[in-house]
């Protein structure tokens, strides 16, 4: 028999972590720290919550005396709800950075940038869960669906490459402010963006200059999409618009990351 023979290491040189065990560390150590910071995961299930029991029962009697507001409204909560879920993730990776966290595990044997992809994974598990939550605290309150399995499965999938695009913006936000702080202001800029799209009022009702607006924005058709899905409203372009949005802010936020990522890190 021969023995088989193993190649001897480079004196000096550690081998790099292969495969997804990086990944699966950083994603790990991302929800250990939410589960820390129960107050920022609170705060992202009940800011949405607390706004769609405001818009059903103090305004949604003005909008729709029907009482059926609640059905058109709770779509546009759910992606409210992940841009809550979403920006804790630019403070988290701005954080990292300050702290100089990153440069220590440049240090280590692993791809550095790993700990980008564990912040997001860990965004949107947690977005998914506080999603659960709203969706349950709506069919409490009233919400009533008319979607069949494959319309749930279709809404989640929007639902999660829309968390997943956002996510990816938001840590892209973190590695490009100067503090956790900064991070954290101008991610509070885009959490606008639904209240200027179909989220509570259909976009004719809008005066006819932000009718133009939230027509041509993306998150009107990822919500409308959505809605189509659940509740059998007419879908027309509206899937092939929000995926290309989707596809599009995801691409633009990972390729904006990564050089964001090399420059300040310093990483190849």
């Amino acid at each position: 028999m021969t023995a088989l023979t193993m190649p001897a290491s480079t004196p000096g040189i550690r081998p790099r972590i292969s495969g997804l065990t990086a990944e699966s560390v950083f994603v790990g150590r991302s929800l250990r720290h939410s589960l820390r910071d129960g107050e920022s995961l609170l705060m992202a299930i009940m800011l949405p919550v607390m706004l769609m029991l405001l818009f059903t029962f103090v305004f949604g009697g003005a909008i729709d005396p029907g009482g059926g507001y609640v059905d058109y409204v709770v779509p546009g909560i759910v992606l409210l709800c992940a841009g809550f879920g979403a920006s804790s993730t630019a403070v988290y990776v701005a954080n990292d950075m300050r702290t100089g966290v990153i440069a220590r595990f440049r240090t280590m044997p692993l791809r550095a940038g790993a700990v980008l992809t564990g912040h997001v994974v860990a965004s949107l598990l947690r977005n998914l869960l506080a999603t659960g939550v709203v969706v349950g605290v709506a069919v409490l309150v009233g919400f009533r669906p008319t979607a069949d399995a494959w319309g749930w499965l279709g809404a989640l999938a929007v639902i999660a490459l829309y968390i997943l695009a956002i996510t990816y913006l938001f840590a892209a936000i973190g590695l490009a402010a100067s503090s956790p702080e900064g991070a954290n202001a101008y991610g509070f800029v885009i959490l606008f963006v639904p209240y200027l799209s179909s989220a509570f009022v259909p976009v004719d009702t809008l005066p006819t200059w932000l009718q133009w607006v939230a027509e041509n924005q993306p998150v009107t058709p990822i919500i409308e999409t959505i809605r189509g899905l659940l509740m059998g409203t007419p879908l027309g372009s509206a899937p092939w618009w929000a995926l290309a949005w989707c596809v599009a802010i995801l691409g633009v936020a990972i390729a904006w990351g990564a050089w964001l990522f090399r420059r300040r890190a310093g990483t190849r």
